[in-house]
């Protein structure tokens, strides 16, 4: 772990407090639906969406209609609340990829919601063969465990220290070898959005949104921005374009 990712401190308790506004975020979404009618449809490929800590498949529902409205084969994670890595969840997940990609015949797109992204890297880089690419939402992947306002709630909820989790496939900050997406927010309440940021490669990138955390699975320009990735060819990844309207809608991610 780099010296500033171990430096990342929680965001602040103003930042925190102004979480309550997830739920005007889903009024937008509500609101933006004619609009995001307009994004990209998909393929057809199998996407599995894996929820944030202690949420469930409940969470991720807004966004797995619209996605299922585009077109793709959509799943949820199908283990209730999401608790950490408790027994038998990483096989579980492992199993899930299989069995979508199997009845498909084709690789699973990932799209993970904070523990959730921390979920889909990894799955990745454990089976690049069967994973086209991953989308993670608030995901702190670069940051140290603690530079987050959630990791008590996870000891709490695991049983487990914040620091022992997530180690299948390997460390957590390096890229899976696949088309990969970090969707973060500057005013996240819940993670240190730098540790939410990838770094950029010819298949890495990170998109910036004005977006709570836990109003980033339904968020309009969130929403948008997954709909755009997963409809790319496959094998013809190329970065989000900021030109036109986006650029006033997504903020230059390096400033």
């Amino acid at each position: 772990m780099s010296a500033t990712a171990q430096t990342l401190r929680p965001p602040s308790k103003t930042l925190m407090f102004l979480e309550g506004r997830a739920i005007h975020e889903f009024g937008a979404f509500l609101g933006a639906l004619p609009l995001l009618s307009l994004a990209p449809r998909g393929d057809g490929h199998p996407v599995l969406v894996l929820p944030g800590l202690v949420a469930s498949d409940v969470s991720t529902r807004p966004l797995r209609s619209f996605l299922k409205n585009k077109g793709y084969a959509v799943s949820g994670w199908r283990q209730g609340r999401n608790l950490g890595l408790r027994h038998g969840v990483q096989e579980a997940m492992v199993d899930l990829v299989h069995e979508l990609s199997d009845a498909h015949g084709r690789k699973v797109s990932l799209v993970g919601w904070s523990l959730g992204g921390l979920y889909a890297r990894q799955l990745a880089k454990m089976m690049p063969e069967r994973v086209r690419s991953v989308i993670t939402l608030g995901s702190p992947f670069a940051g140290h465990p603690k530079a987050t306002n959630a990791w008590r709630v996870y000891e709490f909820a695991s049983g487990r220290r914040a620091e022992e989790d997530h180690r299948f496939g390997g460390a957590l900050s390096e890229p899976p070898p696949v088309p990969t997406t970090a969707i973060f927010s500057r005013t996240d309440g819940i993670c240190a959005w730098q540790g939410c940021m990838e770094k950029s490669s010819s298949i890495a990138e990170s998109i910036e949104v004005e977006s709570s955390h836990c109003g980033m699975g339904h968020h309009p320009a969130v929403v948008y921005a997954v709909a755009d990735r997963l409809a790319q060819a496959e094998g013809q990844w190329k970065p989000f374009d900021r030109t036109g309207w986006r650029s006033l809608v997504y903020p230059d991610p390096n400033r």
